[in-house]
């Protein structure tokens, strides 16, 4: 029989671990995503050693999974304590949380920056054309035709990043990290009853998915002027 008493204290539990959760996500995905910019700028203007670098890290960083990333990041940098210590860069790589905002942050940029150029390249030359007809040029027909129409092509993709990474948060719990998976995995240690907690942390990552979900379509909506035109007509 399922208990809803002990699902009822298991939610006040898990949701304690949301604010961190969420912390997590977007100090990745917004690091991320400035990281994805830089990678796109220098495949585009880098040459031929741009294009070789950032296509080397795109496909270590996607061929490869962000778990064991986690773990070489935590535990493998680890073993040169004393080198980190002489750069300085210990106080980083001791903490698990900053370990995970690393690991998150280097994965998501390598699909961030695929789903840029892809939305870039999207744009159609006929548009870019149409806009110099008009006048525009420089940052102008960067600023109000390429970017609005590439962020509207890339944003569904984007959009399903943003989700990954969020229940991909649930893998810092592997490096000690107390969010909702961590929280969760300590309640499952201490009663043994792993159905109806972890059921009630999809129950959190689902609703503020639903959440996220919501708000990319209404950002969607704002950027697609055609759809509010027919709304109002």
């Amino acid at each position: 029989m399922t208990d809803i008493g002990f699902m009822w204290d298991t939610f006040l539990t898990l949701l304690t671990g949301v604010p961190l959760t969420l912390e997590l996500a977007v100090t990745s995905i917004l690091a991320g995503s400035m990281l994805a910019l830089a990678i796109s700028l220098l495949a585009a203007t880098g040459g031929a050693t741009g294009r070789a670098v950032t296509s080397a890290y795109v496909f270590v960083f996607r061929g490869s999974p962000l778990l064991v990333q986690m773990f070489l990041i935590y535990y493998g940098l680890g073993q040169f304590r004393h080198g980190l210590q002489d750069l300085g860069l210990w106080w980083f790589f001791r903490e698990p949380y900053w370990c995970a905002v690393l690991a998150l942050t280097l994965n998501t940029a390598a699909y961030c920056s695929e789903i840029f150029r892809g939305g870039l390249r999207a744009v159609s030359s006929q548009e870019i054309e149409a806009a110099r007809a008009c006048g525009m040029s420089g940052v102008l027909l960067f600023r109000r035709i390429i970017l609005p129409i590439a962020i509207r092509h890339a944003l569904p993709a984007y959009g399903n990043e943003i989700i990954l990474m969020l229940k991909a948060t649930a893998l810092a719990s592997v490096i000690t990290i107390m969010e909702v998976t961590g929280l969760a995995g300590k309640l499952i240690a201490d009663s043994f009853r792993a159905f109806e907690i972890f059921i009630v942390a999809g129950a959190i990552y689902l609703a503020i998915n639903f959440i996220v979900t919501r708000m990319l379509l209404l950002v969607e909506f704002w950027l697609s002027p055609h759809m509010r035109m027919r709304l109002q007509s």
